[in-house]
């Protein structure tokens, strides 16, 4: 096994066991089913993401492995992406709370359909990995990228980040809360503030992205915005 390969299971296993903290300990018990359903589908897709990445293209991989505040250059980003760190932990302890004090009841039902919408939020993601190889976890602009049109890049101009509301909507919902859908929104709103910075940089230093943006209009949301 490659060092970078040891790298990224490192990461996913550290990834996986902290979200078991924040929703088990939270919680205060290990009889919370959803949040066992939820870890059991997350570790499974991001896991075969992984392995994909490790055989197909090991270079993005190495994009995505270097992730985090630490990891970028310019001093908003760092505050960005340390605003959704926390933001994204906030969804799983609120949720796990939720279940701790029965403070709002989803239903069996709703819980499936927050597991299908994190993996099709999921799969979204995995489909811009296959499509742009240049998607690296920090803003930046490699040697030799091209804008890309093509794929789910043909409908809107951030399709990962638009897999990554679908996740996210469906996070709490598999985890049997209500309540966790308002903490989406903190992240949803640093998502679109990093957003607005990522297309700023990409017209500045992307050739052909300017292109780009007058052929397809929609950032997330094709026919609405």
């Amino acid at each position: 096994m490659t060092e970078l390969n040891v790298r990224a299971w490192a990461g996913l296993a550290a990834l996986v066991l902290t979200l078991a903290c924040f929703l088990f300990l939270p919680a205060w018990t290990v009889c919370y089913w959803q949040a066992w359903v939820f870890l059991a589908l997350f570790t499974l897709m991001t896991s075969a993401i992984t392995m994909y990445l490790m055989k197909h293209d090991p270079e993005l991989l190495e994009r995505r492995v270097k992730a985090g505040p630490v990891s970028e250059n310019d001093p908003i980003q760092k505050l960005i992406q340390s605003l959704a760190s926390l933001s994204f932990v906030l969804i799983f302890l609120v949720s796990a709370l939720d279940h701790r004090w029965d403070w709002s009841r989803t239903g069996t039902l709703l819980t499936v359909l927050g597991e299908v919408l994190v993996g099709i939020g999921l799969l979204i993601v995995f489909l811009v990995f296959k499509e742009n190889t240049f998607t690296s976890a920090t803003i930046e602009v490699g040697a030799k990228q091209k804008t890309v049109s093509t794929g789910p890049y043909a409908l809107v101009r951030h399709p990962m980040y638009a897999g990554a509301f679908v996740m996210l909507v469906g996070v709490p919902l598999s985890l049997g809360s209500w309540w966790g859908l308002l903490a989406v929104l903190p992240l949803m709103g640093v998502i679109l503030w990093r957003l607005f910075e990522e297309e700023e940089y990409l017209r500045k230093n992307l050739d052909g992205y300017l292109g780009y943006q007058s052929t397809v209009k929609y950032r997330l949301l094709p026919w609405v915005w």
